[in-house]
């Protein structure tokens, strides 16, 4: 599952950003390290939104400035001719801790029981490894399957949004509990889609 009709719209504001950015030489790791802190920020925002409905949007919108910092940075690097296997290094380090800072602190505020917050952490950690083993394997990066970063990106963010305007539970859930099962399931089905698709390719 690929949001192919948002990237028009993210080319949009991506592209003046990253030419902001390289003219006044702000350097990638920096966008990086600002997309990690505003993960850790959404996460504590997730944290405590059961006390303060405020936060949970405060969160989304955190989120939102992780996904456009996390998208600028290796656009940055290839616009001023800065990309380094240190810099990419970085970006991966920095996108699995900001997936541990979201998705965590989402189950461990209580939105979904702590099995199924597990459960989803372990397939997105999974789905992950999988795609830089393709790459360690001299396969290239790969990004397929049906729930990449990109997808659970803008899972949590219309959740986030979604749940600030309706917080009634659906069939015991919020939906930022349902969007967290919903991950849950679908990065264990793509950690599958890549296992298939590494292997194959092994042949």
């Amino acid at each position: 599952m690929t949001f192919n009709t948002l990237r028009p719209f993210a080319s949009k504001v991506i592209e003046p950003l990253a030419d902001f950015f390289v003219k006044y030489k702000v350097s990638p790791d920096t966008v990086s390290i600002a997309s990690l802190i505003c993960a850790f920020f959404a996460g504590l925002s997730f944290y405590y939104s059961t006390a303060s409905r405020e936060l949970i949007l405060l969160a989304g919108i955190l989120v939102i400035l992780n996904s456009i910092f996390d998208a600028l940075d290796g656009l940055i690097a290839r616009k001023s001719n800065r990309a380094t296997p240190r810099g990419d290094f970085l970006d991966h380090v920095i996108d699995r801790y900001s997936d541990v800072f979201i998705i965590c602190s989402i189950f461990f505020a209580g939105y979904v029981p702590w099995q199924i917050g597990v459960a989803a952490i372990v397939g997105v950690l999974l789905t992950s490894y999988l795609g830089t083993q393709a790459q360690a394997l001299s396969l290239g990066r790969y990004y397929g399957g049906i729930m990449g970063r990109a997808d659970r990106l803008v899972v949590i963010i219309l959740a986030a949004l979604g749940n600030f305007a309706s917080p009634t539970p659906i069939a015991g859930f919020s939906i930022l509990g349902w969007a967290v099962i919903l991950i849950a399931v679908t990065s264990h089905i793509t950690a599958i889609q890549r296992i298939n698709y590494i292997w194959k390719r092994l042949e």
